[in-house]
């Protein structure tokens, strides 16, 4: 369940590159927020039916205020729009969270990759392995360098940070970070899709984190109907083809969280207590997908016929 749900307004706004804005939330009367970890997100409700998912990338030990960096999307599905168009300074916003699917492990390196405003949940990342001790380094990509946010802020870290903006570098190499890993290091990464692809394609196993802002290409619904039984109330219910475990457990009065529908904010994780989920996300990792514990119900199904869940 969401930890937090409350009225937040907008004290700071700046412009952290070109159609990045960075805005800082606090309490209208002045309460700490809840703590969080790098990697974490909230959800800001911007309007009916309209909740977007935006990184965390302030310092965690401030809990007076959470900072955000959005980026502009002329093609995208309003939310950036409504977060230039509306929300200045005064402004109050809906927020809910933070969630954290994307947390830092402990390791000894780190071998960072960033593409766009992917940098925004790396940010807090690199100060607590600096903190730590921990042999890191950060590759961070961009359209051009005016487009890339915080790079000001980089560059206390010197040249343990690489900024290669595509117009004067080309494409960024992979190979220069991602070849001849040094042992028990993690690779984060977070940007776009293409990105995430070529990275994961160059990671061995188990050592890849990403957070992607587009579901990754799963197969698609039109499976056989299956039973979903929740627990709490006993009630049995036939999940169709072409509904979704969200949509069928909505519309059988079931109270859920949920926000992008698309199996990759977290919101609607959801425990499994007996059946095998058959996992569509782009959130659990390869070892809670084996577990099976848990499953994210706007896009997952069902491997057999029946899943009991905690609802």
């Amino acid at each position: 369940m969401t930890s937090y749900d409350t009225e937040l307004v907008v004290v700071r706004r700046e412009l952290a590159a070109e159609e990045v804005v960075v805005l800082t939330l606090r309490h209208p009367l002045g309460e700490e927020l809840p703590a969080w970890e790098p990697g974490a997100h909230i959800d800001l409700v911007l309007g009916p039916g309209l909740e977007r998912q935006y990184s965390l990338c302030g310092d965690p030990a401030d809990r007076g205020g959470w900072r955000i960096a959005v980026l502009r999307e002329p093609d995208g599905r309003g939310g950036s729009a409504q977060v230039h168009r509306r929300l200045r300074p005064g402004a109050t916003v809906r927020a809910r969270g933070p969630r954290n699917h994307f947390r830092l492990e402990p390791a000894r390196r780190y071998r960072f990759v960033a593409g766009g405003i992917g940098i925004t949940p790396i940010l807090p990342m690199l100060a607590a392995a600096e903190a730590a001790g921990a042999d890191w380094t950060l590759l961070y990509g961009g359209r051009t360098r005016a487009s890339m946010a915080f790079t000001g802020e980089l560059a206390r870290y010197g040249e343990r940070v690489t900024i290669a903006p595509e117009d004067t570098a080309g494409l960024l190499d992979l190979s220069s970070v991602l070849d001849d890993l040094p042992q028990g290091a993690l690779v984060y990464c977070c940007g776009p899709g293409p990105l995430l692809d070529a990275v994961e394609d160059r990671c061995p196993a188990g050592v890849l984190r990403v957070e992607r802002f587009r579901p990754k290409g799963q197969p698609a619904a039109g499976d056989d109907a299956f039973e979903v039984v929740l627990a709490r109330s006993g009630r049995t219910l036939t999940v169709a083809p072409d509904v979704s475990v969200l949509d069928a457990v909505r519309s059988a009065g079931a109270e859920v969280l949920y926000s992008c529908t698309e199996g990759t904010c977290g919101t609607c994780e959801t425990e499994v207590l007996e059946g095998e989920p058959d996992h569509r996300d782009s959130v659990l990792t390869e070892r809670e997908r084996a577990l099976g514990e848990t499953m994210l119900i706007c896009v997952s199904r069902c491997r057999g016929r029946r899943l009991v869940l905690d609802l």
